[in-house]
């Protein structure tokens, strides 16, 4: 079964085929996803990995959790499921 991973600490240079290079030397990649900032569209330093198996995710792992890329050292990790966030702004400035 397919294992997502977190990747952070990620230069903000860094592109999907460059991790997509590192990552298929432990295994098959299925995905790539760098995140962007939603309004100006630049890398936020962090990514997520889809590797084919569990073997190749804890591969992954084990090999570049604290790996050296473009003089940052990477943080790998299991991806936890994504928190649901409320819908509601901030009520600070709302009167009743």
């Amino acid at each position: 079964m397919a294992k997502k991973l977190y990747v952070g600490n990620l230069s903000y240079d860094v592109t999907e085929a460059q991790l997509r290079e590192l990552f298929a030397q432990v295994g098959e990649v299925t995905e790539i996803n760098v995140i962007t900032d939603r309004d100006t569209g630049r890398p936020k330093g962090f990514a997520f990995v889809q590797m084919t198996t569990d073997e190749a995710a804890q591969a992954a792992i084990q090999r570049f959790n604290g790996y050296s890329l473009d003089n940052r050292t990477l943080t790998v990790n299991e991806a936890r499921p994504r928190e649901e966030r409320s819908s509601g702004g901030s009520r600070r400035n709302t009167r009743f």
